[in-house]
C-alpha cells in the first residue's frame, strides 16, 4: 500500500519535532475530511473531548491519544516521536544548592553553604546533563545498554554521584536509540534511565532537572505500558513534588501509583516489591504532609506487604526493597511526624549488614542521626553520621539536609565526641 505523502511533509515533521501529537491528529482528521463528531464516534467519546485532545499541550489520556491516532491513520513511528519529551528552550544556569535568605546575612555560613554547593557535583557535569535533556545525544553504542544501565545503578548504590552524572548523557542517547525499535522492553528501559537520573538529581538537590527527568520517565513508562516502570517514575516524581512543597500532589500521585500496582494482582515478586515500595513512599509522603493517621496506616500496610518479601532482594530487581528497608522507612515516618522516640524504637534492631548497598547502609545511619538529633543527643548523632560517612561519603556530603545537620552540629557542639572527626572527614 503506497504511503500517503502527507506523512513525509514538512508540516508533519515540524509538528512531530515540536511534540504536538494533538495537532497531528487534527491534521490527519481534517485530511480525511472528518468532523470532530466523526472521530468521536470512532473512538467512543464526545466531539468536545476530541477537541480538547487535539488542542491540549499536555497528554491527559495516553490511551485515548493512541486510539485517535490509529483511527485517523497517524503512523506509529511519527506518533511516538511526537510523544517524546519536548526539548528544553532556554535554561537558566544550573544551581546545585540555593542559599537560604538568612544565610545571605551571615558571611561565614554563606561561605560554608557555597562550599557545600560546590561539593555536590561539578557544574560541568550538570551542564552536560542539561544539554542531553535539551537535545538528545547521538548514540554511543559502546556496549550492551542493559549492562551499562546495571553499572549506572551500581554507581548510584555506591554513592558515586559524579561518575553517574558523567555517564547519564551517553545512557540517555543510547536509550533513545534503542527505544526507536518501538519494543516495549526498550521503551521501559529508557523510562528506567530517566528515573535513575531523577533519583540522583533529587539526591543532590537539583530539583528542577529532577522534575524534568521524572516527567520524561513517566511519559516513556506510559508508552511502554510497563506498570513497574510507571511505578518507579511516579515515585521519583512524587519525591520531587514533596521537595517542591507540593505534598498534596505527591500524595495523590503515590496513591494512584499504589492502586495501579495493586491492580496487577501482585502475581510476581517484582510486583509485590513494587507495591511495598509504593506503600513506603506513600507513608513517608503523608508524614511529611502532617497526615499522621494516614501515614501510620500506610506504614502498617507496608509492614504487612514487606513481610512477604525475601530478606535479600534478587539481583536486577527494579525495586530492591526488603523487610529491613520497610523498617527503615518507619524510622523516617516517625521522625517526619515529630516523634523521635518512636523513630528510634522503630530502628533499634536495624543493622548495616541487613542492607546490600552502601547507599542504603548510609541512609540507615542518616535517618537514625536525624532521630537522635531531634532527641537532643549530639554524641549519638555524630556517631551515626560518621557511620553514614564511612558507608558512603556522598550520602553525607551531597545531601543538602544532612550537610546542614552536620554544620549545625559542629556549631552547637564543636567538642562533642565524634564532631571533630566528622568535620575533618568533610573537610
Amino acid at each position: 500500500m503506497p504511503v500517503d505523502p502527507l506523512w513525509s511533509s514538512t508540516e508533519v515533521r515540524q509538528l512531530a519535532a515540536q511534540r504536538r501529537p494533538g495537532a497531528l491528529i487534527r491534521l490527519a482528521r481534517e485530511h480525511r475530511a472528518w468532523t470532530l463528531a466523526d472521530l468521536g464516534s470512532h473512538i467512543g467519546c464526545s466531539p468536545a473531548t476530541v477537541s480538547r485532545l487535539e488542542r491540549s499541550p499536555r497528554i491527559v489520556d495516553l490511551a485515548l491519544m493512541y486510539r485517535a491516532a490509529a483511527a485517523v491513520g497517524v503512523p506509529e513511528h511519527i506518533l511516538v516521536t511526537s510523544l517524546a519529551p519536548a526539548p528544553a528552550t532556554v535554561r537558566p544556569p544550573t544551581t546545585v544548592a540555593a542559599i537560604p535568605r538568612d544565610a545571605e546575612e551571615d558571611p561565614m555560613r554563606r561561605r560554608t553553604l557555597l562550599t557545600a554547593a560546590a561539593a555536590t557535583g561539578p557544574t560541568a557535569l550538570l551542564t552536560g546533563l542539561d544539554q542531553a535533556l535539551a537535545d538528545t545525544p547521538a548514540p554511543t553504542n559502546v556496549g550492551p545498554l542493559e549492562v551499562r544501565l546495571a553499572t549506572a545503578r551500581m554507581l548510584y548504590d555506591h554513592g558515586a554521584h559524579r561518575r553517574l552524572l558523567a555517564a547519564l548523557p551517553g545512557l540517555i542517547g543510547d536509550g533513545h536509540a534503542a527505544a526507536a525499535s518501538r519494543r516495549e522492553l526498550d521503551q521501559a528501559r529508557l523510562s528506567t534511565i530517566y528515573s535513575l537520573a531523577a533519583a540522583v538529581l533529587s539526591k543532590i538537590g537539583s530539583y528542577e532537572q529532577a522534575r524534568l527527568t521524572a516527567d520524561r520517565a513517566r511519559t516513556w513508562a506510559e508508552i511502554s505500558s510497563s506498570p513497574l516502570a510507571a511505578a518507579a517514575a511516579a515515585r521519583e516524581l512524587a519525591i520531587v513534588l514533596r521537595h517542591q512543597e507540593q505534598g498534596a500532589a505527591a500524595q495523590h500521585l503515590m496513591t494512584t501509583a499504589a492502586a495501579d500496582v495493586e491492580a496487577t494482582g501482585l502475581r510476581t515478586g517484582g510486583a509485590a516489591a513494587a507495591y511495598a515500595q509504593m506503600l513506603c513512599t506513600l507513608a513517608y509522603t503523608a508524614a511529611r504532609a502532617g497526615r499522621r493517621s494516614e501515614a501510620l496506616a500506610m506504614t502498617e500496610e507496608a509492614h504487612r506487604a514487606g513481610h512477604r518479601l525475601p530478606q535479600v532482594a534478587p539481583t536486577g530487581r527494579l525495586f530492591s526493597i526488603t523487610p529491613a528497608a520497610v523498617d527503615l522507612y518507619a524510622v523516617g515516618v516517625h521522625w517526619a511526624l515529630g516523634d523521635a522516640g518512636a523513630a528510634l524504637e522503630a530502628g533499634k534492631n536495624l543493622r548495616a549488614e541487613q542492607f546490600a548497598t552502601p547507599e542504603r547502609r548510609a541512609r540507615m545511619n542518616t535517618d537514625l542521626a536525624r532521630a537522635w538529633w531531634a532527641w537532643n543527643r549530639p554524641e549519638q548523632t555524630a556517631h551515626a553520621l560518621l557511620a553514614a560517612y564511612r558507608a558512603s561519603p556522598a550520602e553525607v556530603r551531597d545531601r543538602r539536609a544532612i550537610r546542614s545537620l552536620v554544620e549545625e552540629l559542629a556549631v552547637r557542639y564543636p567538642r562533642t565526641v565524634g564532631v571533630p572527626a566528622l568535620r575533618t572527614a568533610l573537610g
